[in-house]
């Protein structure tokens, strides 16, 4: 982890412009096409949910500006971010938190991110590690091809853990799109590091040979 300092005079108002604000998020929802990375899984029997948050949490890790956080009004930047994801669970009609260390080699991953599912059907958790933000926290909402998402969170003291939610995939003119939303503190993440998101995330989704 390392302490960044912003050095541009227009950069350091940005930050301060958008981490004085009582509600400091910028909320962005699109399609990505997951065709040829739903058939990929599927032909080689590979978990989807697991697949799905490999993939995203991967792409997350590609940009800094996702991996940075503030704390006390200074910036860091974590080397890694870890997937803190929603699961069905067992024990209620309500979701489980399921958190797996991220690792680049996607079968280590999910390998790991199975094994922490089943756990989490009868061991569920709602709690995070305190004072840990290393986080990227993710939500499954199947059951819905949402258009948007507003996430429940604490402004105060500043929460600046990215959330990206994926809901219900859906077909339209011969592809299969998925509904991604992306939730990111404005101070940290602008549009520009939004769409190379996107971007990043249909590349991996469009290639899955070249990740797993």
């Amino acid at each position: 982890m390392k302490k960044i300092t912003f050095t541009n005079p227009h950069r350091k108002k940005h930050f301060e412009f958008f981490n004085g604000m009582n509600h400091p998020h910028l909320n962005i929802t699109a399609n990505v096409n997951i065709s040829g990375f739903i058939a990929y899984l599927k032909a080689r029997e590979l978990p989807i949910t697991p697949s799905i948050v490999y993939i995203i949490s991967k792409s997350a890790n590609a940009i800094p500006q996702f991996r940075w956080r503030i704390r006390d009004n200074e910036v860091v930047e974590h080397e890694t971010i870890h997937p803190s994801f929603t699961v069905p669970t067992a024990e209620s009609d309500v979701f489980s938190f399921c958190t797996v260390e991220f690792n680049k080699d996607a079968r280590t991953f999910l390998d790991s991110a199975q094994t922490q599912i089943e756990a989490m059907q009868t061991a569920p958790s709602f709690e995070d590690e305190a004072g840990r933000d290393d986080y990227l926290f993710l939500s499954a909402i199947p059951w819905v091809s949402f258009t948007g998402l507003q996430h429940a969170m604490h402004y105060h003291p500043c929460d600046s853990v990215p959330r990206i939610s994926w809901g219900k995939f859906f077909e339209q003119n011969g592809e299969t799109l998925m509904p991604v939303a992306i939730q990111a503190h404005h101070a940290l993440v602008d549009g520009q590091h939004m769409g190379t998101y996107f971007k990043l995330l249909e590349e991996m989704a469009l290639n899955p040979e070249t990740n797993f």
